[in-house]
């Protein structure tokens, strides 16, 4: 008798995106583990050495932007103290009473700063809400690691910065809050832009062909808290932590604890996960610098799926060009063979649209009776 080859089954996928719907087909396979070839490890101490050292390390992440947009690195320069304290921080903030963390609700704030509750998000239709509480801070220049004349912004710029001090006065009761908050924030940004440099050699650029664009940049740090949930939860719940989606901007800093819940989705259309390596940051490419590269760099769909029964904290920095800056397809990445794919837009333009996208979201799930909010089909275990 001949064996019948059996087919993966694959489900319809739908994500919110700046410019409108879009669909993926995925396996209803579980999750498997990354292989290396996947989210390579790289070690980034060569961003700090010579230019022979920094046009190796740009050969290494190109190979990774071009494969799965994910990959570690080691070696990146923020310190365990500071990691250490924000996590500390962090964590002392999810811990308040509700009503501390609702007098800074995202809700209070023009640009959507501050605190968003669990089940108040709602990435993507076809899965749950977002179990997941999150606190989250814009760009301020007077905080920037680079000293700015706050007297002096040039008037193209200002109508873009969305940073809003009511988050700080808010949480001025909690010692050291800010000062942890900010200083995390500050080390990534001033590994972003070194980062930045590195991108530009794995594009064929000069190293700072991006320098003028990320002096007042998207910069936004966020701290995600997955409440812990009881065995009983665990074992029957069909939520996401986060639903899946791909990141707006250039590209993500992400430092996550040693519970795990980062999942990828492959080019077969796989979930794989993004198990925690001590020591290192998780990186991946943006929907923006996708654009720019005319789709060589990938930006990659992943989403949190979270069943840990203690809490779980993960501190992404997501990180773009200045808001009024607009940019088209990267002159290196055009040819005959390969046209523009996109009309230049800008990060500001990117991110409102965005907004607009959400705020309706939002709107949506505040009012839906929870009979009619969807869910994925429930993974094995």
């Amino acid at each position: 008798m001949a064996l019948t080859e059996i087919l993966p089954a694959f489900t319809k996928l739908e994500l919110r995106t700046a410019y409108g719907p879009v669909y993926r087909d995925v396996s209803t396979a579980p999750p498997r583990q990354a292989r290396e070839d996947e989210i390579p490890l790289i070690d980034l101490r060569g961003i700090y050495g010579d230019l022979d050292a920094r046009q190796e390390l740009a050969k290494n992440i190109r190979a990774a932007a071009e494969n799965t947009g994910f990959f570690y690195v080691k070696n990146h320069g923020i310190s365990d103290r500071v990691i250490v304290e924000a996590y500390k921080q962090a964590h002392t903030f999810f811990k308040q009473p509700q009503e501390r963390k609702d007098a800074v609700s995202k809700t209070r704030f023009k640009y959507f700063n501050g605190f968003s509750a669990k089940g108040s998000a709602h990435v993507s239709p076809t899965e749950s809400l977002d179990y997941r509480e999150a606190f989250m801070w814009l760009y301020s220049p007077q905080y920037d690691p680079e000293p700015k004349d706050l007297s002096a912004i040039p008037t193209e710029v200002s109508p873009w910065l969305r940073g809003e001090e009511g988050v700080w006065d808010g949480t001025s009761h909690l010692p050291g809050f800010k000062s942890g908050c900010i200083t995390y924030w500050q080390e990534c940004l001033k590994l972003a832009r070194r980062l930045v440099r590195i991108f530009a050699l794995c594009l064929n650029l000069p190293e700072t062909y991006f320098d003028e664009m990320v002096t007042y940049p998207g910069a936004d740090g966020v701290f995600n808290f997955y409440p812990a949930m009881t065995a009983e939860q665990a074992a029957s719940s069909q939520d996401v932590g986060i639903g899946s989606h791909t990141d707006l901007q250039c590209f993500t800093l992400l430092w996550q604890d040693q519970l795990g819940g980062l999942q990828v989705l492959n080019k077969q259309g796989q979930w794989i996960m993004a198990r925690p390596i001590e020591g290192t940051l998780v990186v991946n490419i943006g929907d923006y610098l996708m654009r720019l590269s005319n789709d060589r760099f990938k930006s990659t769909v992943h989403r949190v799926y979270n069943r840990s029964t203690v809490d779980r904290l993960s501190m992404p920095f997501f990180f773009g060009f200045n808001f009024n800056l607009k940019c088209g397809v990267l002159p290196s990445c055009i040819d005959d063979e390969h046209p523009p794919k996109y009309e230049p837009i800008s990060c500001g333009e990117v991110s409102k649209n965005c907004a607009v996208c959400w705020s309706m979201l939002n709107l949506i799930v505040v009012s839906a009776p929870l009979q009619t909010r969807r869910s994925v089909e429930k993974e094995p275990k």
